[in-house]
């Protein structure tokens, strides 16, 4: 022992706990000399690592007493009443951040549970969208009614159409394929195609007889009147057998909506193409057609609890299916116009985002086809392309001004080349959604914020700043925690209420993703207090210490990350 009988002989070891010297107050208690007045933030910095902190629980700490040996000296002044005011000071600061954090997140969670605050409306480009989507919740009913399980079939049918695109139909006789195709030309105004084609079918099934009077004068002109050329909506069953008479002028009616008369190109008012087929196409010549179908849905039998309701009421189905054309063409605040059409698609291109992190979801996806399955999924740039144009109207028809992640589950039923496929999409679609959230963007800003917060604290312009920044992100994370909230309250709204997804496919979605939301509420919270606990050691002028007490955590990371040499001001 020392001649002062406190200090240990021999080197200070430390075993990564807290460290063996005696408390800096023991010291000043019982030590007969007393220690020389010292800077505030030499004793704060001892108070820390004498108090085994872990931010410094790795080093021996240096003793501020190792002078302290001898023959005393009289000039010394007592400091022990000024440390202990200096304490009590720093713990009464202290208590009063903790309480202002804590009234600030009690408040601000009661915000969220109330809903209480005001958010930003979406952009709706107008009254279309407000007018507009009634229209399509009861075309949707009534496009199922009298069916069984054709809740995503019917969906995607209507979405299709809205986009301009074409809709295939795969699966074995029986199903509704082509009642599906008869019900959306009730709905629309304009005239209707049907056609079964055979390996023996020939143009003039599908475009139209020759004219005898154009003949005679050696034109070869067709009578398109009543035919694929003329109308709006077609239903063409066992499209893939299509020889090639028939195929060239169909490709460019579907891809460019032109139709080439004699001499003549004109252009046809088609506005989809519902093609059926009981069997994918087998030869390559025919995979051009199959690309013009940009919406891909294997229509299965009815599952055995279905079956049941189907074969229980029969004769109120049959009743229902007779009757829908009728009805729905009686019913004039559902019958579309195709000018309606053509305007949501100009608005939704106009008005609808595409954001970055969609854009790599799509990208991702693209190299998880073509590079990691087996065998590979080729998927053309002009696919991609009018996908992206399609969850546009998807968002745009749900109200929203951004195309979310959740849009791009329909891609499950755009991408596949196989039916099989379809389920692969759709897991990489979900792995994309559990994964990503937002709070690891969230997280780097707020450490950056934190850093400058440590190195600058006595810099009031810096403060200003920050105060601004840590305001921005909070009302980020406010507005992300509502929506975990809404969505927890409602399954519908867990999909961004996607008016496109069937009621199974949402119902799944959501109960996948239920677990995640409720992990993210408590992350974004946690984050949350530590913004608003910042704010308060900001607007109450904390040094340092007082920043290491209240965000431990936060404060390592700070020491372990940051650059050599670069300590706290």
């Amino acid at each position: 022992m020392s001649r002062c009988g406190l200090l240990p002989q021999g080197p200070l070891r430390c075993e990564g706990k807290r460290p063996p010297a005696p408390s800096y107050r023991e010291v000043l208690a019982r030590c007969p000399w007393q220690l020389p007045a010292r800077s505030e933030g030499r004793q704060a910095g001892q108070d820390v690592r004498n108090s085994g902190s872990a931010l410094y629980s790795c080093s021996a700490p240096a003793s501020p007493w190792s002078t302290v040996v001898g023959r005393p000296d009289r000039r010394l002044q007592p400091v022990q009443a000024a440390g202990s005011a200096a304490a009590q000071a720093s713990g009464s600061l202290l208590e009063d951040i903790k309480d202002q954090a804590q009234r600030s997140i009690e408040a601000l969670l009661t915000e969220v549970q109330s809903g209480s605050r005001q958010r930003g409306a979406a952009v709706h480009g107008g009254n279309t969208i407000a007018e507009m989507r009634p229209r399509l919740e009861r075309a949707i009913d009534q496009l199922q009614s009298g069916l069984i399980e054709r809740d995503t079939e019917v969906r995607l049918l209507l979405l299709a159409a809205m986009a301009g695109e074409h809709i295939l139909y795969i699966g074995p006789p029986g199903t509704a394929k082509s009642e599906l195709g008869r019900r959306l030309a009730a709905l629309y105004e304009g005239s209707f195609f049907e056609r079964l084609l055979t390996r023996f079918s020939v143009p003039e099934e599908l475009f139209g007889p020759l004219s005898m009077r154009a003949l005679e004068e050696d034109q070869y002109v067709r009578q398109i009147e009543g035919y694929l050329p003329d109308a709006t909506v077609a239903f063409i069953d066992e499209v893939f057998k299509a020889n090639s008479a028939i195929l060239n002028t169909l490709l460019t009616i579907l891809n460019e909506r032109l139709f080439d008369n004699g001499s003549v190109r004109s252009r046809v008012p088609l506005l989809c193409l519902v093609g059926a087929s009981n069997e994918l196409p087998e030869s390559e010549e025919l995979d051009a057609l199959y690309d013009r179908f940009l919406i891909r849905r294997q229509v299965g039998q009815v599952s055995d609890a279905g079956l049941t309701q189907l074969l229980g009421s029969s004769a109120v189905q049959q009743a229902a299916i007779s009757s829908f054309s009728a009805s729905a063409r009686d019913s004039g605040s559902i019958a579309f116009q195709q000018q309606d059409f053509a305007n949501i698609r100009e608005q939704a291109v106009k008005t609808v985002s595409v954001p970055t992190e969609v854009v790599n979801v799509l990208t991702d996806l693209r190299a998880y086809l073509q590079d990691k399955l087996e065998p590979p999924v080729y998927v053309s740039d002009r696919r991609l392309v009018k996908s992206v144009a399609l969850l546009q109207v998807a968002a745009y028809t749900s109200g929203r001004s951004s195309i979310s992640l959740h849009d791009c589950l329909l891609l499950q039923h755009v991408l596949w080349q196989r039916p099989e496929e379809a389920d692969k999409i759709g897991e990489f679609l979900m792995s994309q959604l559990a994964a990503d959230d937002g709070l690891q963007q969230a997280n780097y800003i707020f450490s950056g914020l934190f850093q400058r917060a440590c190195q600058k604290l006595s810099d009031k312009r810096v403060q200003h700043d920050l105060a601004e920044e840590l305001g921005g992100l909070k009302s980020a994370l406010m507005e992300r925690l509502e929506g975990i909230a809404g969505s927890l309250s409602d399954e519908r709204k867990i999909v961004d209420g996607n008016l496109w997804l069937g009621q199974d496919e949402a119902e799944a979605v959501a109960s996948q993703l239920a677990p995640k939301l409720e992990r993210s509420r408590g992350d974004i919270e946690a984050m949350l207090f530590e913004v608003v606990t910042l704010e308060a050691l900001l607007r109450n002028g904390a040094q340092v210490i007082h920043v290491a007490t209240l965000l431990p955590e936060r404060w390592r990371l700070f020491l372990t990350n940051k650059p050599k040499g670069d300590k706290p001001r």
